[in-house]
């Protein structure tokens, strides 16, 4: 039987990872999309060879692999450059997923509930490929304090907060503590599994 697939997506410095950390206490199975995303940059040869392409070595470390930090400069101030990386990982990335849920599927006791956490879910329709969705927003100031990457331009393609609350099955302000935002995702599972 499929688990349950669930989204968590929501702003940069929000707290997804840390909502996603809380879904694999209480009993989830769980991946990010940014995991996908570094595993793809490390081993996926059709995705170095492209990438090397358009940036040249520039793009490579001492010992001649990806370097995020590199590619991240080259294309978070350049919107057409920043489109292109994502034409490139996006497709791979929501196949990888899709595959991970249904390996999870033919296991011979799958687990429950399965949950993805999806930056740019409703950005790119991917809101389509689950079950529900759990959104996770914080204050601006406190997102500001949680990343360096709050206010870039990643920042400015996304949904407002109050956009992707609207759409969410599961919404969860985390200007609180670690155990409220435990407290909230055990509730979410309780509701998810009843």
């Amino acid at each position: 039987m499929r688990p349950l697939a669930v989204a968590i997506t929501g702003g940069i410095g929000a707290g997804k990872s840390e909502a996603l950390a809380a879904f694999a206490r209480h009993g989830a199975a769980t991946v990010s999309s940014d995991e996908i995303v570094h595993r793809l940059l490390r081993e996926d040869e059709d995705v170095r060879r492209q990438l090397v392409e358009r940036f040249g070595d520039r793009i490579l470390d001492d010992v001649g692999q990806l370097d995020r930090g590199a590619i991240a400069q080259l294309v978070f101030g350049d919107r057409k450059q920043l489109d292109w990386l994502e034409r490139l990982l996006h497709p791979r990335v929501t196949q990888e997923y899709l595959d991970w849920r249904e390996q999870l599927g033919r296991l011979p006791n799958p687990p429950r509930v399965a949950v993805t956490e999806v930056p740019l879910l409703y950005e790119v329709g991917g809101d389509e490929r689950f079950d529900k969705v759990v959104v996770i927003t914080a204050p601006p100031e406190l997102r500001a304090e949680r990343s360096q990457a709050a206010g870039d331009l990643r920042e400015a393609r996304l949904l407002p907060d109050e956009e992707k609350a609207r759409r969410a099955d599961f919404v969860y302000v985390n200007d609180g503590t670690l155990e409220e935002l435990d407290a909230f995702v055990a509730d979410v599972m309780r509701k998810l599994t009843a």
